[in-house]
């Protein structure tokens, strides 16, 4: 009896240990002017052109009313002691005196993005007339405090192709160096996954006693705004996804395959154009054997480097080509001059691409942010699957050591943060409506990702844009979206030849 009496008083005095561990928060509403400024922390080793940038771009309207703050919630939730950040927002009011009380709710994609330029449109769209609308900055993102925004591994990289060194090797250096730098700062790295932005808007509704709202997201957002309704499936009454990444898809093993489909989209149509016209016929054929054939091989570019005035012999191989291949193919303008690229680049015509790329590299600062590399490790990398990496390799070889992402196994090695919840990497089920779109030409996410959507969310209405790549966006786009959050479960029927239910 003795023995069970102390094993009974040990069970509670764990339990104890465990409640004492678990600080009950409260997550609260700092009210603002829309005045938003960068982090000032992050601005002291800022470029230039930052400093310039860091205060936010108020457009709207000024005969809207907004209203504007910061959340506050802690940087960790599973954490007792964590630090509390500030996320901002900004609400435009809508004029109309019987408006709706589900307002929209936008976050951007990326992940990294900042999101509070979208609402300075919204003041000019019809998304205003009936509803609120609110842009919901993510955390660790341009205008949150803190920015998780260093500049170190921008330095390392251009110190690479200065003097020529290992690039794979240097990005690892300098990606060390970033989480150093940040943790130096007091940031705990393991507090910015799509969990916690998941409970940041789940607590942002929940203070402002929001008890219905339309959801919009695109890209990784459009899959952040899926696990939002997965947590508050009576909440959320529709959702809004353009070119959306389900949470549950491996992307780093899809997109290398998805990047070969949008080309196949591309080379279809050049061979059509091509019966008259032999310029481009067998351009797939030719594309793939000629990056195949310089997998190996090393060219120089004479590049003057107006930063330290120096002349430079930089070099370079297939994987900064393929960026400008994969870069082109990010927006449809870009697109349709992509043959002509593909083609001169395969009779050895690089320094006219390989100059402005170089340009764009030294002048701007093209790494990841520390936000987009939490995000991609704790939600893809940690559940990537290597021998399906492997296999991708097989299909594609001439893609074998391209990066097509800029975070990748390697990377979130250094970066070593938890996988988010294996619930949010798992497909559930809704009735819940959601209209989306998506681009036949996307690179990233392919339009088959609509058929998941709509497979477990039954009352998805999708469409498929045949001259738009990743993002559809525009004013057609709207339309559709005004149509559906006015009656959710009316069927949209498109006029448009090129936009096509799928």
């Amino acid at each position: 009896m003795k023995k069970y009496a102390i094993i009974f008083f040990l069970i509670i005095g764990f339990e104890q240990i465990s409640f004492s561990q678990k600080k009950i928060y409260t997550p609260k509403i700092q009210y603002c002017n829309c005045n938003f400024k960068i982090d000032s922390s992050y601005l002291a080793t800022a470029p230039q052109q930052l400093k310039a940038d860091s205060l936010f771009q108020n457009k709207i309207d000024s005969s809207f009313k907004t209203q504007c703050g910061y959340l506050i919630v802690p940087e960790n939730r599973k954490k007792a002691n964590a630090r509390m950040i500030k996320l901002p927002f900004i609400i435009l009011k809508s004029k109309n005196p019987n408006k709706k009380n589900d307002p929209v709710l936008f976050t951007s994609g990326g992940p990294g993005n900042s999101s509070l330029g979208w609402i300075n449109g919204i003041d000019k769209s019809s998304f205003i007339n009936d509803r609120d609308c609110i842009a919901f900055e993510q955390r660790g993102t341009r205008f949150a405090i803190p920015y998780l925004r260093l500049f170190v591994l921008d330095s390392v990289m251009k110190e690479a192709y200065r003097k020529n060194l290992p690039k794979d090797s240097m990005w690892l250096i300098g990606v060390n160096l970033y989480k150093k730098r940040l943790l130096q700062k007091g940031v705990d790295i393991t507090g910015y996954n799509s969990d916690e932005t998941v409970s940041d808007i789940s607590d942002f509704l929940s203070v402002l006693k929001i008890d219905s709202v339309n959801l919009y997201g695109g890209s990784y957002s459009g899959g952040l705004m899926m696990a939002v309704l997965q947590k508050n499936p009576t909440r959320v009454r529709s959702l809004l996804l353009d070119s959306a990444l389900p949470t549950f898809v491996p992307i780093d093993e899809d997109e290398p395959v998805n990047f070969n489909e949008a080309l196949d989209v591309l080379f279809h149509r050049v061979e059509k154009d091509s019966l008259n016209n032999p310029t481009y016929e067998n351009l797939k054929e030719k594309f793939s054997n000629y990056f195949t054939s310089i997998s190996n091989k090393k060219f120089y570019l004479p590049y003057y480097d107006s930063i330290t005035n120096k002349m430079l012999n930089i070099e370079y191989g297939k994987n900064e080509l393929l960026d400008i291949i994969v870069n082109n193919m990010g927006s449809y303008a870009s697109i349709k001059t992509l043959p002509f690229i593909m083609t001169d680049i395969i009779k050895g015509n690089h320094p006219v691409y390989l100059k402005p790329k170089m340009d764009r590299f030294f002048r701007a600062n093209t790494a990841p942010d520390g936000m987009r590399m939490t995000v991609s490790c704790a939600d893809q990398a940690n559940y990537n699957r290597q021998n399906v990496m492997k296999q991708v390799n097989k299909l594609y070889p001439y893609m074998e050591g391209y990066h097509i992402n800029d975070v990748w196994k390697e990377v979130c090695n250094c970066w070593k943060v938890p996988p988010v919840d294996v619930n949010t990497k798992t497909p559930f089920y809704s009735t819940v409506p959601v209209l989306t779109g998506n681009g036949a030409f996307d690179p990233a996410c392919r339009p088959m990702y609509m058929k998941l959507i709509k497979h477990y969310l039954p009352n998805t209405q999708a469409f498929l844009f045949m001259n738009r790549s990743h993002g559809v966006g525009g004013k057609v786009f709207f339309e559709m979206a005004q149509q559906f959050l006015d009656d959710p479960f009316k069927k949209i029927i498109s006029t448009d030849a090129n936009i096509v239910e799928y």
